[in-house]
């Protein structure tokens, strides 16, 4: 890993230097001027599926996968008890499956839970991982205890900048980062995939023994608009670094999710090297109206992927034949309001 900050220095650090440059749109727009290809698989095999759906799009993951040197998986574990909140192993087996052949390196199953990440490891089956795939070296590693990271400003409740901790793991230019996402509606931003995952994964809390307690993560959960804005920022932060994406789909979450919503047998895997097509897949698949999902409009028009769809070659099955209408959080009425007009604003000067 390339050099980083320890927790001690954040203060310092947070009070003194603004957040990396965003990425510029022209740059990434260059980058994703090829033909954007996302690949769409249906089948009643969870691990199958997710080895068939990188499988379709590794012309794409190859070339940049064969520099680095190592592999990050992040999968999604907001939960310790609810397993259809989480990434199933099984989508990690079919992840691990697909580098096996590929791959002669080093792989780091990587998280920041909100919780607990050992105790989500040790309870959905994470543990049991590595044995099964020994000629990849797999890891487990959680990035709270880790601690090493990088600094970036967001907005708060006031419109304000305050510093959040990213994971510096995920933002090693060694590594090829591969998001395990889970398919689920949201409470906040209606849908969460491969970006909203990645976005929010990355902030870090304190450790298991550190006192007093912090989160970063919730330094996210501000005002309906800025948390759209901030996952924005995140993602572009983050886009240089990331490698693939997975979304898996088999059995996903629908009403109020991310954490108590139900099952919803699509059974789909969902893979693509530009995360936010294949979220614009996901989306589809799950029937939500694209404009609905403020971070993923803001990612397409700022280049950091590209979400439209009529500039995505889907391989594999067809949307419309697994596309299956997932009912919506609750609150989704109060989610829409970020598109409208604000009521409270400061006055105009100049």
């Amino acid at each position: 890993m390339g050099p980083g900050v320890s927790r001690r220095g954040f203060l310092k650090l947070g009070a003194g230097v603004a957040g990396a440059a965003v990425v510029s749109a022209r740059g990434l727009r260059a980058e994703t001027a090829q033909t954007c290809v996302v690949s769409l698989v249906r089948g009643e095999d969870r691990r199958k599926n997710v080895r068939e759906a990188l499988a379709i799009v590794e012309d794409r993951i190859l070339p940049v996968l064969r520099q680095k040197r190592y592999v990050v998986v992040k999968p999604n574990l907001v939960s310790l008890i609810q397993p259809l909140a989480t990434t199933h192993a099984d989508a990690l087996h079919g992840i691990l499956d697909f580098l096996a052949p590929r791959f002669k390196g080093p792989v780091v199953i990587a998280e920041s839970s909100a919780d607990s990440t050992l105790r989500a490891y040790e309870h959905f089956g994470y543990t049991k991982v590595p044995a099964e795939h020994k000629e990849l070296e797999v890891s487990l590693v959680d990035l709270n205890v880790e601690g090493r990271y990088q600094v970036l400003h967001i907005l708060d409740d006031h419109l304000h900048l305050q510093p959040v901790r990213l994971a510096e793991r995920l933002l090693d230019p060694d590594a090829y980062v591969i998001c395990a996402a889970a398919m689920k509606t949201h409470n906040a931003v209606v849908a969460t995939l491969s970006v909203k995952n990645m976005a929010l994964g990355a902030p870090l809390h304190s450790g298991p023994k550190e006192s007093p307690r912090w989160s970063d993560k919730r330094r996210y959960h501000v005002g309906i608009r800025q948390m759209h804005c901030n996952i924005l920022l995140t993602a572009q932060r983050m886009r240089p670094f990331w490698g693939a994406s997975v979304i898996d789909g088999f059995e996903g979450m629908e009403g109020n999710g991310p954490n108590s919503g139900l099952p919803v047998p699509s059974r789909v895997a969902i893979a693509s090297t530009d995360y936010v097509a294949a979220d614009r897949v996901g989306v589809e698949a799950m029937g939500i109206d694209p404009g609905w999902i403020g971070y993923l409009t803001y990612c397409g028009a700022t280049g950091v992927g590209e979400y439209d769809l009529a500039k995505i070659d889907v391989r594999g099955a067809r949307i419309a034949e697994v596309r299956r209408p997932y009912q919506l959080h609750q609150d989704i009425e109060r989610m829409l309001e970020w598109m409208g007009p604000m009521t409270d604003l400061p006055p105009k000067l100049g």
